[in-house]
């Protein structure tokens, strides 16, 4: 996890196929890093909006496998967010997606990170599909797609 660059996936442990439409992630909260020296001094913790975009770039990896990386996928909206617990550096998490529904451009995720078997948090996220906006930005997702081993082939 690079939180200054909000790279929050280090490997993807199940990808989605077309039959089951579920990513499962992990994430290495690093045991260093700036956001901590401000989020609280002398108690560090994962900002609850940084353990909401984790679960908001699954579900985004999640639809751009199901999509072929043809489409760019932006997080639109969050419901019934919950953060149960703090996630403290040098944290492994396991991050659940799932699509509950898909339609018109838009898709609705139940997504959930959870930390030794246990949920810290989990939201409803609304996502929404359109076309890359540049080459550029193209690249940038099929790079991070390989990185993850979602992509194997060469750029479509």
């Amino acid at each position: 996890m690079r939180l200054e660059y909000f790279q929050m996936l280090d490997e993807i442990v199940e990808a989605a196929t077309a039959d089951r439409r579920t990513l499962v992630a992990r994430a290495f909260v690093p045991e260093h890093s700036p956001v901590f020296e401000g989020h609280f001094p002398g108690h560090p913790i994962m900002p609850g909006v940084l353990m909401l975009e984790t679960m908001a770039q699954a579900s985004g990896y999640l639809l751009l496998t199901l999509n072929g990386f043809s489409r760019m996928i932006f997080f639109a909206s969050a419901k019934e967010a919950n953060f149960r617990s703090f996630v403290l550096p040098g944290s492994t998490l396991e991050v659940k997606a799932e699509v509950i529904h898909e339609g018109s451009g838009y898709a609705v995720t139940q997504a959930t990170l959870s930390q030794n078997g246990k949920r810290v948090a989990d939201a409803r996220l609304t996502m929404r599909s359109v076309p890359f906006t540049s080459p550029a930005l193209q690249a940038h997702v099929l790079n991070e797609g390989r990185r993850l081993s979602l992509v194997t082939t060469e750029a479509r």
